[in-house]
Order: structure tokens, then sequence, then C-alpha cells
């Protein structure tokens, strides 16, 4: 009880006067954690090792060790080479997200109800909001990254479909985002898949807006710079083994803005080639 009223008055002073502020702040933490892992999701982020000491109630994100940005999609993707079954995938960061709160729920569980039966009915209710509310979260992060303005039912099978056609080509995340935010759609060879045409008709007729008009929001939530793992590699062996800190102020000045189109730095654009991949990964790097 003291450290959840110290919570409460830390990160939530306006839930201390409320009737039922456990309540409230359980509520409050699953709904931060929610609108968090969405923000993850958009932007190919992975944790790596979201366990339950690596997430905050303030619903911040902490413990950067072995986390990285994905470069080819796929869901699988993991970036800790301690986790061999892929419980830390990036397809399974909203599931594992759930089962840490599950487990924040039960400490709180004396404080939800004086009847236990209660309370943990209390928590199971929460708890039953979370997949709601990422699901909203992931769906309207995934609709701007789209340039969708108004929700429509048919908008999760267009979204998932492109991902399935991603993951099939192992098209980089960021670059088939980014691309698609363009006045004019790159030509490329992915581009030029005919599956691809497919689904691209079917978004136009979609939006129904000019891209000239969509690409300044669209490039606005879809970056065209990421910390790439081969890039962060270099940097730090850089600096680790000579001294020379350039190519990371480099890599950081590159990164400070990494929504905007600086042709000086293109080079941070490009995923890894096979030479360049970075295949270990562990916490602490």
């Amino acid at each position: 009880k003291l450290l959840a009223d110290y919570t409460l008055q830390r990160h939530f002073p306006e839930l201390t006067a409320h009737p039922q502020p456990y309540i409230q702040l359980l509520q409050q933490v699953i709904h931060r954690q929610a609108s968090l892992i969405a923000r993850w999701m958009s932007v190919g982020f992975i944790h790596g090792v979201m366990n339950t000491d690596n997430m905050t109630i303030s619903g911040e994100s902490i413990d950067y060790g072995p986390c990285a940005f994905m470069d080819a999609y796929h869901p699988d993707t993991v970036f800790s080479s301690i986790d061999t079954q892929g419980r830390y995938a990036y397809g399974n960061q909203a599931p594992m997200a759930h089962w840490n709160l599950v487990r924040f729920a039960e400490t709180l569980v004396p404080l939800l109800h004086e009847q236990q039966a209660m309370a943990i009915e209390i928590a199971r209710e929460a708890l039953e909001a979370f997949s709601v509310q990422y699901h909203s979260h992931w769906l309207a992060r995934m609709r701007a990254k789209l340039g969708i303005a108004s929700p429509s039912p048919d908008d999760v099978a267009l979204i998932r479909d492109l991902l399935q056609w991603m993951e099939t080509k192992q098209a980089d995340f960021t670059l088939t985002f980014r691309g698609l935010s363009e006045p004019v759609l790159p030509d490329t060879p992915l581009f030029r898949d005919a599956a691809f045409a497919e689904w691209h008709q079917r978004w136009q007729q979609r939006v129904g807006v000019p891209m000239e008009i969509l690409s300044k929001t669209m490039k606005a939530v879809n970056p065209a710079i990421i910390p790439r793992n081969h890039q962060v590699e270099h940097a730090l062996q850089t600096a680790s083994q000579t001294g020379e800190l350039q190519p990371f102020l480099r890599l950081l000045a590159a990164l400070a803005d990494p929504y905007a189109d600086h042709p000086a730095y293109n080079e941070y654009r490009n995923p890894p080639d096979d030479t360049q991949i970075v295949h270990q990964t562990f916490c602490g790097t």
C-alpha cells in the first residue's frame, strides 16, 4: 500500500482523491502500456527482453539492452541471443505486455477489494480491456502510416494484407512505409511486384486523396531513418576499438530528425547487406 500510494502521488496525482484509486491505477497502467506497445509496433521497434522488470508503470521504454529496429519485416524477428523460443519476438510484444500486466495486477489484489474473489474479478475485467485498447491504438497508428483519415471496417484487412506481402517479400519495414509516403512511388523491383500493384490500387482507392497532398502527413509518421543495428554496431565498434567518435556523432546527428529528408544522411536509410547483419545481441551491449 505504501508503494502504491507513492506511485499514485508521483505519477497519477489526479487519481489520489478518487474513491477507488487502486483500480484507477491499474486501469491507467494498462492504458499506457497498450499505447506504448502500439507505438513500438508502428515503427518496427523490438524491445528484446520485455519481462516484468523491463516495463514501467509510467508507460516509458526502459532497459535498452538487446533491442533494435526491425529491417526486413517478419513477426518472428527477435533481437536477443538468449531468446531462443521467440518469447519476446516483435509479433509477441502485445501478448507479453498483457502477461506482464497480469503479474502487476496480482500485486494489487489486496488493494482492489477487501474480498479476494471480488478483487480478482475487478482485476480480470480491467485486464480484458488491454487487448481492445491495444488494437485500437495499433489500428489508429497504422491508419496514420497509410494516410487513412477516417476509419472503415475494411482497414484491418488492407493493413494485414500489406504486412503479409511484406513478410513474403522480406520487405524492409521502414523503407516500405517511407516509400509509400513519397509523392511518386519509388521505381524499385519490390514496388513493381504484381501482388503489390494490386494492393496499391486498393489502397489508392481507399484513401481517395492525391499523394501530393498525403505525402507530408504520411512522412510525419513514417521515419526515413532509424538506428539500424549494423550502423549502431559499427559506431560502437569504431569508438571502442579506435577511440574515434565521428561515426557515432554522425549517426546521432542523422537520428536527431528521423522524419526529415536529409540527402547528406542517405546512407543511414540503407538496410544491411548479407555481410553486415548483426546476429548476436545481448543485455549490456
